[in-house]
């Protein structure tokens, strides 16, 4: 049966944007939302306004059961009355999770407009503020998408091997929140999502298709936050990593901030537990966020991206895309002071020790 590609598609507002960052993310990878306001401000003269005021939407602990459901839609009912307030309609989550929230919550109050009134209510006795729905509802990763063309035109790198000339070889991870649970909230939907595809291809990279690319990440909340779980979120990130291995990529990029963590970080720890890394060389397979991949192109320097903060050490893919970083600098801080470096991952493998280049 022939489907109009137009069904898979979502409408994105070109500017004015109120933005929400993520509680989580500002600890994972700190300079990607800083990355996103400078490419939005600097490279796209863009109005993207960076409130103050606004608060963690509370995922984690609703997801969790231990937010309940009426709490936060007075707290969404906030951040949406902020926005208001702050003269905009046009409402861009930096979180993944965030954004299934908000998504999530107004589709509850379009279906059951009772709950609705209950949390307008809840929310003008608690703030004295008045709820204002956003117009037009976006993920950052949509923004940067919208905006692809605009950034390629403004490329001082591509997603190409400078030493082959051979499109880099990139695996996109979509994060279940972001059209897993409404389809028609992300571009393309949840079986053929192109926000991060889009980006690659129209950087020059080559997306790498591979038997578990829709399987989770293994982050999970529970499978994470429940100590005794955790084994059940490394071995969803292995069924990934040993899927996507034989494709030979040349990094992962992701648009959930869990996503991109777990990813990252599960590969030392495997390396720890089993010896075993998934990239060239030794090397972990190096874990992108896409602000981070649109910064290397636009000539961002790596280490004020924040791409020291990895786990998998970035340098090979620097390499292969001819950009170039002072090693001096990675372990710098703001002020210039040395921040210390963390240790390599030392694995037992067999009759020796070997040192596997997670971080060098």
């Amino acid at each position: 049966m022939n489907r109009n590609w137009q069904d898979y598609q979502k409408e994105i507002a070109d500017d004015r944007y109120y933005y929400v960052r993520s509680c989580i993310r500002q600890n994972f990878f700190p300079g990607s939302e800083k990355a996103f306001l400078d490419i939005m401000h600097d490279d796209l003269g863009r109005d993207c306004f960076d409130d103050p005021l606004h608060t963690s939407c509370t995922g984690i602990g609703y997801h969790a059961d231990i937010v309940p459901l009426e709490t936060i839609m007075t707290v969404v009912a906030r951040q949406f009355a902020l926005m208001g307030e702050a003269g905009y309609e046009n409402f861009i989550s930096s979180c993944i999770t965030s954004f299934g929230i908000y998504t999530e919550i107004l589709a509850t109050w379009e279906e059951f407009p009772e709950t609705e009134e209950r949390a307008r209510e809840a929310l003008y006795k608690a703030t004295g503020r008045t709820l204002v729905k956003p117009k037009n509802l976006a993920h950052t990763s949509d923004v940067v998408f919208h905006h692809r063309e605009a950034i390629a035109a403004r490329a001082r790198h591509r997603l190409v091997n400078v030493l082959t000339g051979e499109p880099l070889r990139v695996v996109e991870h979509i994060g279940c929140h972001y059209a897993k649970i409404f389809p028609k909230s992300g571009v393309g939907g949840s079986e053929f999502p192109y926000v991060l595809s889009g980006m690659v291809e129209s950087w020059g990279g080559q997306c790498v298709d591979y038997p578990e690319r829709r399987h989770c990440c293994g982050f999970g909340f529970r499978n994470y936050l429940v100590q005794a779980n955790r084994g059940y979120s490394v071995a969803n990130t292995q069924k990934k990593l040993e899927s996507m291995a034989p494709y030979k990529p040349d990094f992962i990029v992701a648009n959930c901030p869990g996503c991109a963590m777990f990813i990252d970080k599960w590969q030392y720890t495997i390396a720890e537990m089993e010896g075993r890394t998934y990239g060239e060389n030794g090397h972990g397979i190096p874990v992108l966020t896409y602000e981070e991949m649109a910064g290397l192109v636009l000539g961002y320097d790596p280490w004020a991206l924040g791409m020291q903060m990895h786990q998998v050490d970035v340098e090979p893919l620097l390499d292969k895309m001819g950009i170039e970083y002072d090693p001096a600098a990675k372990y710098l801080g703001m002020n210039g002071k040395y921040i210390g470096q963390p240790a390599s991952a030392i694995v037992n493998c067999g009759s020796q020790d070997t040192v596997y280049n997670i971080k060098q």
